[in-house]
């Protein structure tokens, strides 16, 4: 089951928390809040596997995002 862990302001953001838990050997994905077409400007979830999720947070955490 995916976990939402972090929400970002816009797409560039996730994909920056993206990249830094994926060079972590993390499976992460991203999807927008609200649906519709995949615009940069709204907010988005970054999910990751249930069981990786606190780890994920304390990455995030300590890298100072």
């Amino acid at each position: 089951m995916w976990t939402v862990i972090y929400i970002a302001k816009n797409k560039k953001m996730a994909e920056k928390v993206q990249e830094l838990l994926t060079q972590e050997g993390m499976l992460v994905k991203i999807q927008p809040v609200s649906k519709g077409a995949d615009r940069m400007d709204g907010y988005f979830e970054v999910l990751v596997p249930e069981s990786e999720a606190e780890d994920a947070q304390n990455i995030i955490y300590e890298s100072g995002i």
